[in-house]
Order: C-alpha cells, then structure tokens, then sequence
C-alpha cells in the first residue's frame, strides 16, 4: 500500500461516521497531511461530513488543524474521499476554502457525479495552481457513495430487494407467515433499514402479517418507513410527503420521519419520478414474492440481500425468488444456520 492508498483508506474510514446524519449529502472523509522526517509524513487534521447542512469533510478537517500546526500547511496534502464541491448550497463551496488555506496538493478518492459539481471543483483547484491527483481508491470511494450516486445518476431511488428464505427455498409456510431470521440477524435488517429512506412491502404482506416496518431493534434518530401495495407486476411508485412521528428509543423521545403508505395498482405505469423529486435516495423492498418479482422481472434493483435459514425446512411454501443471472456475490454473512448473502447488479 503506497502512502496515498494509507491515507485515502483513512477518508473512508472516517467517512462512514456520516452514515446516518450526512443524508440526503454523500458520506466524505477528509485528512490534512504533512511531511515529517525521512519519508514519513503526519495527520494534523481530519474530519468528516457529520450532518446534512452543516460543514463539509474539508471544513472539519482544516478546523481540527491545532493553531501550532497552522503554518505547515503550505507544504500539506490534503486526501479527500469525494471531489470538493464548487458551487454555494447550504455552505460555501470546499474547493474556495483549500485555495484560500494554501495546500500544496489534494488528493481526490473520485470525481463527483453529482450536476453541480461534477468535476469542476478539481478543475477550480488545478487552476489555483494546485496540484491534484484524482483517482486513489476509486472503486471503494464510488462504492461507499453508491446510493448517491446512482440516485444523480438514475434519477431514482437506489433499490435493495430483501427476503428472508428456508434451507429449502420457501418464504413462508404454505401461505401462513414464518419466522425465519434469528434475533441477531433481525436486529442487522432493522439496522440496514435505519440506513435507508423508504421501505416498501406489498399488500398481500401488510394485511397478513401487519408489518411495523421500523428500526425498534436498532436505535437511531430518524427511522423511515413507506409502504407500497403491490396488485400488478408492473406498477407506479406514488411519492407522499413525509409526516413527523415521536417515538420512543432507548428511554427517550426521539423524532422519526415516517413516509405515508404508497399504494400502487394497474391504473399506474411504472414511475419512480415521485421518489426522486422528494429525494429518496434509497428504497428497501420487504415484500413477498409478487412484489419482488415485480422489480425482479423489471431489472429494477440495485443490490439483492438474501438470508438462508439452513436449520429451518417446510413441507410447502411460496417459493423464494430466482436469483438473476446478473446477479453478483459481493459479501457473505454467517450468524449460526443463517446466512446472509448480498448480492449486486452487474
């Protein structure tokens, strides 16, 4: 590992401290750098994008910078894990703030697709006479950003289809509802959820097993939920507004964003406009099997999450989704008899 890879692996660590707080905003680390010795080199700054409206990852990182450490950085490389945005939005723009402190180089994990950006605060940077190295750790900056991405570059939301399934491939027991995850790997779905801007679940799922549809086994501040009625295969995603909801976590009152129920029928095409115009950047399908083929059939779907129960096995059932010839292996999961797989469209 080279001395850009060291550092840019520290911007994505950093960066997923804003996993929740940093949305609808892109997750983004950012470390100051200076020589130090005999091909050495010291952090004396870093930070991260912790919440949506306040300041960026580079912000944060120039003010951890300690008064003593203020005239290194002239000599100073600044890594960050996505391109520093140029335009004016609820902050001014990181590409001013570096030109105006005086870094020598920035090192850019990858290029932001976002339209305002989308390569012009590199460009700012290079004309200040900065030099700037785009590129370090690409793969795994894009992929952190995922959701983000594909939201600006799709112009929907990313899409997560979830089901839980026997060691014989059923979904439930002969139309009656199962349980098939373990108390562990219930907690990581409420978790996955709390990470995500709408949850969707078909009809025939809502009136047979009432899903709650929230994040009561993993605390967070602002757990979502929609729902969405499946009656067709193909069908219209009707985007609501969001309501206000007190809930209780932990003891205390907590205020969570609960999407109103969406209801879907033949009478509307397939259309995610309404999600994308209210910024729902990532959508988790829970439903049963009519409405996972529904996205299934559509190709509509980012990444699959399968969980195996191996111990568990049902005379008859409903059948599990196919997994799609264009579905690849990212990451394998194994709590007891269950295991998780994810999977992403290729």
């Amino acid at each position: 590992m080279n001395t850009d890879e060291k550092f840019m692996r520290r911007c994505l660590q950093l960066a997923q401290n804003g996993r929740n707080g940093a949305r609808p905003n892109p997750m983004v680390g950012a470390v100051i750098v200076v020589p130090w010795g005999q091909g050495e080199a010291r952090i004396i700054g870093e930070g991260y994008h912790v919440r949506c409206g306040e300041g960026h990852a580079e912000v944060n990182a120039f003010a951890s910078v300690r008064p003593e450490d203020e005239h290194l950085l002239p000599e100073a490389t600044m890594y960050v894990s996505l391109e520093p945005c140029s335009h004016y939005g609820k902050t001014p723009p990181c590409a001013d703030l570096i030109i105006k402190k005086g870094v020598r180089r920035v090192v850019v994990g990858c290029q932001d697709d976002f339209s305002k950006v989308q390569g012009r605060g590199i460009q700012k940077l290079r004309e200040a006479g900065i030099c700037v190295t785009v590129g370090v750790l690409e793969q795994e900056c894009r992929w952190l950003n995922r959701r983000f991405f594909t939201f600006h570059r799709e112009h929907r939301p990313y899409i997560i289809l979830k089901w839980a399934q026997t060691a014989n491939g059923f979904i439930d027991d002969d139309g009656r509802a199962l349980k098939i995850s373990s108390d562990f790997t219930q907690m990581l779905c409420h978790k996955l959820r709390s990470e995500a801007d709408a949850i969707a679940v078909g009809r025939i799922t809502n009136d047979r097993e009432h899903p709650q549809l929230n994040v009561r086994h993993w605390s967070t501040y602002n757990g979502q939920r929609s729902m969405v009625n499946v009656q067709w295969p193909t069908f219209n995603v009707q985007c609501s507004m969001f309501n206000v909801q007190w809930s209780m976590v932990n003891g205390q009152w907590s205020m969570a964003r609960q999407p109103r129920r969406i209801v879907l029928s033949h009478d509307h095409p397939l259309d995610l406009e309404g999600l994308y115009a209210d910024n729902v950047q990532s959508l988790i399908v829970e439903g049963g099997a009519k409405t996972l083929h529904s996205f299934l059939d559509s190709n509509l779907w980012d990444e699959l999450r399968v969980e195996t129960n191996l111990a568990l096995t049902v005379p008859k059932g409903t059948p599990a989704p196919l997994i799609p010839p264009s579905a690849k292996v990212i990451g394998k999961e194994i709590y007891g008899d269950n295991i998780i797989t994810h999977y992403y469209n290729m």
